[in-house]
């Protein structure tokens, strides 16, 4: 393939001089060279130099007027940016790897060596820079017939390679999730022999990889495939255990692994945002230690958003995740996934409406966003009936906003006015109070009202015994 037409820009042409006049030769490789044969944007390009990468980068950042380059001279390689894009020169290599170790042994090699370490085919193909044979595509391994056929596939041994660097087996993965591809059988069986090798990676590489399959088009893909090689038993136990139906006295449940993929897969279309595909496949992720099963209702999952959300701490925390508002987010998104629900059962009260509201806050929109992408009934009528409800409910929130104002709402008395007006210290009976007070707001007992709120804290004082300071 001649990709003559499609690297006319002035990088390549700047590298592919800068590698003549030292001598050497100079090739795209990895990403770039297979998202530019499947027509794909890309913001980084690899570039791999039979000798020195670090000086080759510094030549060429000089002659596009870079200033600055990052040199990470223990790896031979060198980083800069130009133009918005990310560049990085690597000279060619080959490793080689002791089994208890993920770290290689690194040697100074061919493009032919370079290639050979690579991970997959289609990411193993090269585009020459030199003046010769510019933009003539080395591939060695049959990548660009594996991007027709849509396949992922190893360029070597596949036990070998995962055994080098387990974190290619979800690269694997991840690639065949974005790409809609098929990983090809002797590969795939080789992730299954290798799954436990995955617990010599690091949890931070292995959460890079995984966002990367949740941010995905059709997420459920790579979840399967982690499922079924068993790497997901390795890296989330939790959501294993999801999987499966019991049935008791003919009475079954639905199997919540499957449940949970597909309001993954139902809620992708309708957001970018991480934090909230994270919501929803931890959504029911308690619902294994709280199922009970009686000849009544037959299978109980109760408590599992109180569980579920105290259990997102604990998962955050072992992957790596950040144990920040992110986290917070995703537990308030786990906590309230029923209430709406709730709220389509009955008829909806301005009550019930405010106390949604003042807990959901300004993360109301993409609570409601969970809870559509949770109907995954296969009966239309019950998914054409739940989503109508859901529709009352939002023109209700969005009434009872306009005219009570409760979302991120504070009761005009605070914990300070209630110690002053009885002369106490922080204790229970303050507490008790003030959440008297703002369940008396939300209940449209009393008017988010300054006076209303403290004639009410006296009288609630009263109630309890104590005895205002004059």
């Amino acid at each position: 393939m001649n990709l003559k037409e499609h690297l006319q820009n002035i990088v390549f042409k700047t590298i592919g001089n800068e590698a003549k006049r030292m001598k050497t030769s100079a090739f795209v490789v990895g990403g770039y060279t297979r998202d530019l044969i499947l027509n794909r944007s890309s913001k980084d390009i690899d570039f791999v130099i039979v000798g020195s990468g670090i000086e080759l980068a510094k030549n060429a950042a000089n002659s596009l007027g870079v200033k600055r380059v990052n040199y990470f001279k223990t790896y031979g390689t060198a980083q800069f940016i130009y133009d918005e894009i990310e560049l990085e020169f690597v000279g060619a290599r080959k490793e080689s790897y002791q089994r208890d170790s993920r770290n290689p042994i690194v040697e100074t090699g061919t493009l032919e060596d370079d290639q050979n370490r690579r991970d997959f085919t289609i990411n193993a193909m090269a585009i020459s820079l030199s003046e010769e044979t510019f933009g003539d595509v080395i591939d060695r391994f049959n990548g660009i017939q594996d991007l027709a056929d849509k396949i992922i596939r190893t360029p070597l041994d596949p036990n070998i390679t995962f055994s080098d660097d387990p974190l290619r087996m979800m690269r694997a993965i991840r690639f065949a999730t974005q790409l809609n591809f098929v990983i090809e059988d002797k590969t795939l069986q080789a992730i299954k022999d290798n799954s436990k090798r995955i617990e010599i990676i690091t949890k931070e590489r292995i959460i890079v990889e995984l966002n990367k399959i949740i941010e995905s088009d059709v997420p459920s893909i790579g979840f399967k495939l982690l499922f079924d090689t068993g790497l997901l038993n390795y890296i989330f136990p939790e959501m294993v255990k999801l999987h499966g139906v019991e049935i008791r006295n003919g009475i079954g449940h639905k199997d919540n692994f499957y449940h949970t993929l597909q309001v993954l897969d139902n809620i992708a279309p309708n957001t970018d945002n991480l934090w909230l595909r994270w919501a929803a496949i931890l959504h029911d992720i308690a619902k294994p230690p709280t199922k009970r099963f009686n000849k009544t209702n037959g299978w109980t999952f109760h408590g599992h958003e109180d569980l579920g959300a105290k259990m997102v701490a604990r998962i955050f925390n072992r992957m790596k995740l950040p144990l920040d508002s992110k986290m917070k987010y995703v537990q308030k998104m786990v906590l309230l996934h029923l209430r709406p629900i709730a709220l389509t059962k009955e008829e909806v009260s301005d009550s019930g409406i405010r106390r949604l509201l003042f807990d959901a806050g300004d993360d109301i929109d993409d609570l409601m966003t969970l809870c559509r992408a949770d109907i995954t009934s296969k009966n239309d009528w019950k998914v054409k009936t739940f989503l109508k409800n859901y529709d009352k409910v939002v023109i209700k929130l969005k009434e009872v906003e306009a005219k009570d104002n409760i979302r991120n709402f504070q009761p005009p008395i605070t914990g300070e006015t209630i110690m002053k007006t009885f002369d106490m210290k922080p204790c229970y009976e303050i507490g008790v109070i003030k959440n008297s007070i703002k369940d008396a707001i939300l209940d449209n007992v009393i008017d988010n009202d300054y006076q209303q709120a403290f004639e009410f804290m006296l009288n609630k004082g009263k109630e309890i015994g104590l005895i205002p300071v004059k």
